[in-house]
């Protein structure tokens, strides 16, 4: 008659005993979401085409955002919470990393620069994108290169390494150039559309985003050798393997799959909003690469 009791015993003592053990393995951000039913996805609002606000202004549309998304499901999937909610908080170039490392934000997946400055901050996830850094000018103005804007006035967005490129370039060249910081790339482009500065500089299709939504786009030209070739990724707080892990094996899945063709096709050789016009920016054989061979790696150490 004691064996049926002892057994139950012991068996509700393994259970209290493999349950603290399943719980201990869940850490950092997976935890965090997962006791708190939701994400929050750090966004840009002028990034166009990776992320940016169009026509509703409380979620955000874009390239990268399609591929935060991807991870949000695999998220849903690896936690078993199909009810997960998505919150959405707007972030800067000069406020993204911060709001990462303070986890307001769980995953910024933008129109973020990997390299070796950032990653001691941050982490990044497997590339999403490559991009070139170059100018956007007026056809008209006989601008060609960096060269030719000695003694102009010339646009970046703070916070970018473009405007690091862009000062140390200046310096080094003794160049002359008067450098303006805007607060971000939809400034920046008012700023060279009003004829205050002769050049904006900037990763190459984010140019074309910007030149997608001017007046008069067939009025501007994307210029110039670039200055740097960069990969974008998406960032996450450092040291939390299982959560970039989910992450990146998300991101990776995508490309393995072929999805990727489609989300770029819709982003960059179709008429994208606001105002439905088409970047026509095939995809580059630096960017067939990185999906082939997923690496989060940044450019300065391929």
């Amino acid at each position: 008659m004691r064996i049926v009791p002892r057994v139950l015993s012991a068996a509700i003592a393994a259970a209290l005993i493999s349950s603290p053990v399943v719980a201990a393995e869940l850490t950092g951000t997976l935890k965090k979401i997962k006791e708190t039913g939701t994400i929050t996805l750090g966004h840009r609002d002028a990034s166009i085409p990776f992320s940016y606000l169009a026509d509703d202004p409380s979620k955000p549309v874009g390239y990268s955002h399609d591929l935060q998304l991807k991870v949000v499901e695999a998220i849903k999937k690896e936690l078993g919470l199909a009810d997960l909610k998505v919150r959405y908080n707007l972030v800067t170039s000069q406020t993204r990393i911060p709001l990462v490392q303070n986890g307001t934000v769980d995953i910024e997946c933008g129109s973020t620069t990997n390299n070796l400055e950032r990653q001691k901050q941050v982490d990044f996830s497997v590339g999403i994108f490559e991009v070139g850094t170059r100018l956007l000018v007026k056809k008209s103005a006989g601008i060609n290169d960096f060269d030719d804007l000695k003694g102009k006035n010339v646009v970046t967005t703070a916070g970018t390494t473009s405007e690091r490129l862009l000062k140390s370039m200046n310096a080094e060249k003794k160049m002359g150039m008067n450098i303006i910081s805007a607060k971000d790339h939809g400034e920046s482009f008012l700023m060279l559309e009003s004829g205050r500065v002769a050049g904006f500089m900037m990763d190459d299709a984010l140019l074309y985003g910007e030149m997608a939504k001017a007046k008069q786009p067939d009025q501007w030209v994307v210029t110039g050798k670039p200055q740097s070739f960069e990969i974008y990724g998406c960032m996450m707080r450092k040291d939390d393997p299982a959560f970039k892990k989910v992450v990146d094996d998300a991101i990776s899945a995508t490309f393995t799959s072929g999805e990727i063709n489609g989300i770029y096709d819709k982003w960059f050789m179709q008429p994208v909003p606001p105002k439905n016009l088409n970047l026509n920016f095939p995809m580059s054989d630096e960017l067939k690469k990185l999906i082939a061979t997923p690496t989060d790696k940044s450019a300065e150490e391929i």
